[in-house]
């Protein structure tokens, strides 16, 4: 449970990297989970602090069109940093597998989950003129925070969470992509309209 509990939490870090990082130093506080060596840290308040101001940080970048773009870019390489360390941290007692491959196992998790994001916003963006980013934001980070807890409260419910991403993510993206071409369809339209009623002006 501890391994499934600590790839879980990698899997949310694709879509907020300080969610999961903030919901396992918490529940490290509470004696929830047993964080592993050197990562105790993590559940000192210190960290809590640190963690909670890059969130908020996060929290407001991610929910602005151009913004968001930027945000992205730069969590293409923390994303999956925080989830191989969420994961390497949450591991606690597991001693069958080396943890360089838990690490290899959080960041590629991670990294996947935040491609999946990444593609679908871009979408979002180019069909909706960046007015859908603070929502889908929104539904992101409410994601992360479930998961996350499902991670730690629920573990063996994480490979079905898996297919629900990965079903969200490829429908999400589909439609955004057919409203991104209907909206480009419709200006060519109109723009060959336009020309038309000026050659006969």
């Amino acid at each position: 449970m501890e391994l499934l509990s600590a790839l879980g939490l990698s899997i949310p870090a694709g879509l907020n990297a300080y969610i999961p990082l903030l919901v396992l130093s918490i529940a490290s506080k509470l004696g929830l989970i047993q964080l592993s060596e050197p990562f105790t840290f993590l559940g000192e308040w210190w960290a809590m602090l640190v963690i909670a101001v890059l969130l908020i940080i996060e929290l407001v970048a991610d929910k602005f069109p151009v913004a968001d773009s930027i945000n992205d870019a730069i969590q293409t390489f923390v994303r999956p940093v925080a989830g191989a360390l969420v994961a390497l941290a949450a591991s606690g007692n597991v001693d069958t597998i080396n943890p360089i491959l838990i690490g290899i196992a959080g960041l590629v998790l991670a990294g996947g989950v935040h491609a999946g994001k990444s593609s679908v916003r871009v979408a979002a963006n180019t069909s909706t003129a960046g007015i859908s980013a603070p929502v889908l934001s929104t539904v992101g980070d409410i994601s992360s925070l479930g998961i996350s807890i499902i991670a730690i409260a629920a573990p063996v419910l994480i490979i079905l969470v898996i297919i629900l991403l990965l079903v969200a993510f490829l429908t999400l993206r589909k439609f955004f992509k057919s409203a991104a071409h209907k909206v480009r369809s419709f200006d060519s339209s109109s723009d060959k309209h336009s020309d038309d009623y000026d050659r006969r002006i």
